[in-house]
């Protein structure tokens, strides 16, 4: 039923993506599943055609593999549509972790390896508090290590607290919470907080500390540069 009230944004978005840059419209990638099963995931496309399946797994802020339509679905989250065809073939649940790549399986490591008891989801907790999470990466020093340290179980403490209270209401109010997000953009991070119940406060403290120590970075930065801060 979902699949066919969207049908016209998947034409739409499918026709913006050709309009651009043309052939394929859709990308596929493996990810990790429940109990650790690798599954392919689908999204719509939002790097340039010519880059194939390599790169990074992660996508930073100002991604030079973005096409323009690229930008404009990763804000809004559209380019996640076609994972209700995961839905459907039963690799991922509407609300749930989000499904890792292979290269991260080394993260799932003590009480954090409980994550993969479920099915990874199109949106959920962690997906909401972390919106856009390549605004949390540091500004400079190593990437993967910093989302290995600090992201990676900030985002599956979240998600385990979830597991612990989930009802059928819950799932609505994370489904609600994530269309506000979209619309909302800019709602701080400590506004998205207060959805989480007694949250992980010292993960937490330490992804703000991250953050000062990325915004010190570009401070210094910008003075070195004779930027007037």
């Amino acid at each position: 039923m979902a699949v066919l009230v969207l049908l016209p944004v998947f034409l739409l978005v499918a026709l913006a993506i050709l309009v651009e840059g043309g052939r394929p419209v859709f990308f596929s990638q493996v990810r990790l599943g429940q109990y650790g099963r690798p599954f392919r995931m689908f999204k719509f496309r939002k790097f340039r055609n010519d880059l194939g399946s390599g790169g990074a797994p992660l996508t930073q802020e100002n991604d030079p593999r973005l096409t323009h339509i690229g930008r404009a679905l990763r804000a809004t989250k559209l380019d996640e549509l076609p994972q209700l065809w995961n839905v459907i073939r039963g690799d991922m649940s509407i609300v749930g972790p989000r499904p890792e790549v292979p290269d991260f399986v080394d993260c799932f490591s003590g009480e954090l390896l409980r994550i993969l008891n479920h099915r990874p989801g199109i949106l959920g907790p962690s997906q909401y508090v972390l919106r856009n999470e390549a605004s949390f990466f540091p500004g400079e020093g190593d990437l993967l290590a910093h989302y290995r340290a600090v992201l990676f179980p900030i985002k599956g403490h979240i998600d385990l607290q979830y597991y612990e209270q989930r009802t059928f209401l819950q799932d609505l109010r994370w489904m609600v919470l994530t269309v506000i997000g979209v619309v909302h953009y800019e709602q701080s991070l400590p506004a998205r907080l207060t959805h989480i119940d007694g949250g992980p406060k010292e993960l937490l403290g330490r992804l703000d500390a991250s953050l000062r120590h990325r915004t010190d970075e570009g401070d210094r930065a910008a003075l070195g540069n004779g930027v007037r801060i």
